[in-house]
């Protein structure tokens, strides 16, 4: 589901149709957007009822008791304390939901229809389904960046995997690269089914812009799955028995013995040791020919340290270009929001325009 952040209850309205009755607005805050929701007590009984049937457990918390607020029915009757009370034990009982350790009453489709998150994302699918989901635009930048946090997660595995094998504990070792795989498998299912997502957003009208940088950010995340499916599969290789240690190896540990063929191969053994200046026939240039060995090595020294400062401006430009991407990406994310509290606002202007057209109606 969307990863929901914070949920507040910030607020209450009284409506007259179709009975008085009071409704508690609630604000959800997820990574990308935030949107509210308007629900009365009942649902909220109604919710707790289905989740405990669902889960075969009670939330967390407990729902704030019912009182009999007859809100409205006279005049002289003030019935603020005994909301604000209601709404912070309604607010209570929805954090207690979101931050508890166990994710089933999270998980379960009544609490997700309850807190209207945004059809994309909604269920998991069945080990071998080969469906895709259906994004929304929140929705699809959700699922992103819960990529992203995988990568992390298999570059981790990876690190780990590395310092146990330095350590010589192959078995923790070869277990943390088979979780690294699972992991990796995983995640490039969901790269391949984010893929097909943006194919439908953008068959679905999305702005040309938008579409080519979300197509560049799915291409990154394909880019960073390759590299981590080589950085898996080396310790395979590294990981090959190897030859028995003889008597003059004995006290040495994790020795490779190379091949006699390979060994000539690299050491170019049925070749005279000559100076080579790359892949071409060698040749003397206005700038080696009066230089020994020594100042040979030297002028490499040199053309290697600027080629290293060369590198690093790229990188410094590079950084700053990540810099400006991300303001930009952070940017946009607020315009996003802002542009979800403009949509709140104007259904809530048609609401109360259409309750006001009824009463005029019921005038007229």
């Amino acid at each position: 589901m969307t990863a929901i952040q914070a949920v507040y209850i910030r607020g209450h309205e009284e409506r007259p149709d179709p009975k008085p009755h009071v409704v508690y607005r609630i604000e959800i805050q997820a990574h990308v957007r935030s949107w509210q929701m308007w629900r009365r007590y009942s649902e909220f009984v109604e919710l707790h009822t289905e989740l405990t049937k669902s889960t075969g457990s009670s939330p967390p918390a407990p729902l704030p008791p019912k009182n009999s607020l007859a809100i409205l029915r006279g005049p002289f009757r003030d019935s603020s304390n005994m909301t604000e009370e209601r709404r912070a034990g309604l607010e209570t009982y929805l954090r207690a939901i979101i931050s508890a350790k166990d994710d089933k009453w999270r998980e379960c489709y009544a609490f997700r229809d309850f807190l209207g998150v945004p059809v994309g994302r909604v269920g998991t699918m069945a080990e071998g389904s080969t469906s895709s989901k259906q994004f929304s635009s929140s929705s699809w930048l959700d699922e992103h960046l819960e990529l992203q946090a995988k990568i992390r997660d298999i570059r981790a595995d990876i690190n780990k995997r590395d310092a146990l094998s330095d350590r010589g504990d192959v078995s923790a070792s070869h277990t943390a690269n088979v979780q690294a795989k699972k992991k990796l498998a995983e995640t490039l299912s969901r790269v391949r089914t984010l893929t097909q997502g943006l194919q439908e957003l953008g068959m679905a009208a999305m702005a040309q812009g938008e579409l080519q940088r979300r197509t560049d950010m799915v291409a990154r995340l394909q880019d960073d799955c390759e590299k981590l499916g080589k950085m898996v599969t080396v310790t395979r290789q590294a990981s090959r028995p190897t030859a028995a240690p003889g008597p003059s190896s004995r006290g040495f540990t994790n020795v490779t013995i190379t091949p006699e063929s390979d060994r000539a191969t690299l050491l170019s053994l049925s070749k005279p040791v000559t100076r080579v200046f790359g892949a071409k026939k060698p040749q003397e240039t206005e700038m080696t020919r009066p230089l020994d060995d020594q100042g040979l090595v030297q002028l490499q020294n040199t053309q290697m340290e600027q080629q290293d400062g060369q590198l690093a401006t790229l990188t410094h430009i590079l950084q700053r270009q990540r810099h400006l991407g991300e303001a930009i990406g952070a940017e946009l994310a607020v315009h996003n929001e802002l542009l979800d509290e403009l949509n709140n606002d104007v259904d809530r202007v048609g609401s109360k325009l259409s309750g006001a057209k009824k009463q005029l109606n019921r005038l007229g």
